[in-house]
């Protein structure tokens, strides 16, 4: 694979000690230190090896990569093989994708309570849900598994698809929030 004309990292480089400098005391450890992973990575400052051809001496220098999750080099591959795997566990349905934010005084609070606060994010939108999806035509549902911070990203499929019979959502669990009811209606069995 050819390499790109601009990369991340090259940006990095070219930008990165203006921009922290100009960042000072709002960057996080963690950040630096994927800026400087990202930036090193595939270069000479992390080593290398010198692969020689026996036949015509050709030789060629490969650098180590820097292993980084955030590395787009190095996780290029990983981000497009998990990408692949999470759209075959999609139902054939359409999607609509529900994203729920917290205010910025409210995230910096999370920040440091993340458990409790996360844990009323989920309960909000668990009770906002039923309500935004008052049309009997959509179903909610909700992945178990926490995404990123100050998002909660519940789905919500028209028709109240549900997964083909015969057909395993893989390591995915998704359990329903409650039936969407029509306005008015106390329950979905209700006449």
């Amino acid at each position: 694979m050819a390499r790109p004309a601009l990369e991340v990292a090259d940006i990095f480089r070219a930008h990165g000690p203006a921009w922290r400098q100009a960042q000072a005391g709002h960057l996080s450890l963690g950040q630096l230190k994927v800026m400087s992973a990202i930036e090193s990575c595939r270069t000479a400052a992390l080593g290398g090896h010198v692969a020689c051809c026996e036949n015509c001496a050709h030789t060629q220098i490969a650098y180590n990569s820097c292993r980084n999750r955030h590395c787009p080099k190095c996780q290029g591959a990983a981000a497009n093989d998990w990408l692949a795997a999470r759209a075959a566990e999609l139902l054939p349905v359409p999607y609509y994708h529900v994203v729920f934010t917290l205010p910025a005084p409210i995230s910096d609070i999370a920040y440091q309570n993340k458990a409790e606060i996360y844990g009323i994010l989920f309960k909000a939108a668990a009770e906002t849900l039923p309500a935004a999806c008052s049309s009997s035509a959509i179903t909610c549902t909700f992945a178990t598994r926490k995404p990123s911070p100050a998002i909660s990203a519940p789905y919500a499929t028209p028709n109240g698809s549900s997964m083909p019979s015969g057909r395993s959502p893989g390591r995915r669990r998704y359990s329903p929030i409650s039936p969407a009811t029509p306005t008015g209606s106390r329950s979905p069995t209700a006449a």
